[in-house]
């Protein structure tokens, strides 16, 4: 009994021999312009995810509440912190100088630093003296924040530990905390299952590039308007006198409740976007910039352009698209050409009944592909010798809401996307001689949107091929859809032509 007394007693940091057998850090250098006076420290940014969900969930958060946060926190650091004696560099946005850890305050989560000397110090903007870096401290009280400390490098072992602790307290409150938390607390709030774990997932869905990168901005957008209305309603209500009954009082109480309004609707959309499963019915509909993408119409001059997409050309090709595309394009005054080095500016720069050509090449992308207009977009030459490639993971690939857009001679090639590589949402989509290899999804097709696809090539979705939503219309004729999970995805009542061009009412596959 006595044994498993004492096993029971060791359980709070049997996770130091686990972490350090399963954590290989490694070396972090500082060389700023070739040359450093710093030490190297332990390279702690590149955890995985189940390294920091375990650190939070088993020994640092358990089933806190928000309010029991900082004491949960400083409990799990001085378990695993050595108390003192060892090199740090004390990180901050106007200097790295290297201090000397002398002794923790983990009540407040920082640490009594002595400078080390002579000063070895990296600034960034201005220039600090020896003399000033001690009047600094001194202002101090010799006390810097640990999320300022990085544990300088060292191979016998002893500090990994003390330098992954200090990476998970950083961690927390740069991505994970909010200031807004410890508003929210009911008594059964688990702050790791309701905040920590859904914030966790999505940083790293987020680093991943799996969320599209409109979500992403719309996300930052309102962690930023949610933080200001905090800090506004927070300052407003530390003015409030209890037992006021002034008109000024009453006023700021009417604001104060605007401003409540307002920051309980930033934070629920916070936690929509925050939640994995409503997180992905956003992504699969599209945010909202992408949905409001308005069309440019025609320009007020009355001007067509030509955009031609090539790198570099030859003599002979670019003799060749004069007297083939642009010579026929440019017959009238009212037309001129645009030259670009990538497919994404010059559908950008599209209005309404423009055309882009696309000389032979490899088109790498890093953005969507959004189509508001009526445009066409053509490859000159064959599908296989113009490939637009899009490398990110995230978004659609095209995504194409104009009244008539036409697309022909294109291969596209697709990594990751959380929708299709193509999506009709609106306005119809003629694809003729195009190739479309995708790897997560096919082309989407939404209520209301036309589709016309032919003589096309898709493969290689984990889906559907093609998907039809209730109320489009496709017309499928001579296409080759090929190694996909389902092939054609057809749901109830819709209108579809079928490959072999006769017409069919499908009821649902």
């Amino acid at each position: 009994d006595e044994e498993e007394e004492e096993d029971d007693d060791d359980s709070g940091t049997d996770h130091l021999s686990g972490e350090k057998s399963g954590t290989q850090l490694q070396r972090c250098e500082h060389h700023e312009g070739g040359r450093s006076s710093l030490p190297d420290t332990f390279q702690t940014s590149s955890l995985l995810f189940y390294e920091r969900f375990k650190a939070y969930q088993d020994y640092m958060l358990g089933d806190c509440k928000p309010s029991e946060v900082k004491a949960f926190t400083a409990d799990y650091l001085e378990k695993v912190l050595e108390p003192c004696d060892w090199m740090a560099l004390w990180c901050t946005d106007a200097f790295d100088v290297l201090v000397e850890v002398t002794d923790l305050d983990l009540k407040n989560l920082k640490a009594w630093v002595e400078l080390s000397l002579p000063l070895k110090c990296v600034t960034r903007g201005c220039e600090i003296t020896e003399e000033a870096m001690l009047s600094l401290l001194e202002a101090t009280q010799y006390k810097v924040h640990l999320q300022e400390l990085q544990v300088v490098y060292d191979e016998s072992g002893d500090f990994v530990q003390t330098a992954l602790a200090l990476e998970h307290l950083r961690f927390f409150y740069k991505h994970i905390w909010r200031e807004w938390d410890e508003e929210d607390e009911d008594d059964d709030f688990d702050y790791f299952v309701r905040c920590v774990e859904p914030r966790l997932r999505l940083f790293y869905d987020i680093l991943e590039d799996r969320v599209p990168v409109g979500l992403v901005a719309e996300y930052r957008s309102l962690l930023e308007n949610c933080s200001k209305c905090f800090q506004q309603f927070s300052q407003l209500r530390s003015s409030l006198s209890v037992d006021s009954d002034s008109e000024l009082d009453n006023v700021s109480m009417v604001e104060g409740l605007k401003l409540y309004d307002q920051l309980e609707t930033f934070k629920r959309k916070l936690r929509i976007i925050e939640n994995p499963l409503l997180r992905y019915v956003l992504a699969y509909k599209g945010n909202s910039w992408q949905q409001n993408l308005q069309s440019r119409g025609l320009r007020s001059s009355g001007l067509k352009v030509v955009h031609v997409v090539t790198e570099s050309c030859c003599t002979v090709l670019l003799q060749s698209l004069l007297s083939a595309r642009l010579m026929p394009l440019c017959s009238t005054e009212d037309t001129e050409i645009q030259f670009h080095r990538e497919p994404v500016s010059a559908v950008d720069a599209c209005h309404q009944d423009d055309v882009v050509i696309l000389l032979p090449g490899r088109y790498s992308v890093s953005s969507s592909i959004f189509i508001p207009d009526s445009i066409t977009m053509e490859g000159f030459g064959f599908p296989d010798e113009i490939v637009i490639e899009k490398k990110t993971k995230g978004s659609t690939f095209v995504e194409s809401t104009g009244a008539d857009v036409r697309l022909s001679n294109i291969k596209f090639i697709q990594h990751d996307a959380i929708e299709g590589i193509l999506c009709v949402r609106k306005g119809t989509l003629n694809m003729e001689n195009c190739v479309l290899q995708c790897q997560t999804t096919g082309v989407i097709v939404q209520t209301s949107a036309r589709l016309t696809m032919n003589v096309c090539d898709l493969y290689g979705s984990k889906g559907a091929g093609v998907e039809i939503y209730p109320g489009s219309v496709c017309s499928l004729v001579g296409n080759s859809i090929h190694h996909c999970r389902d092939g054609i995805l057809i749901k109830v009542g819709r209108h579809v032509e079928s490959e072999t061009g006769t017409s069919a009412c499908c009821s649902g596959v």
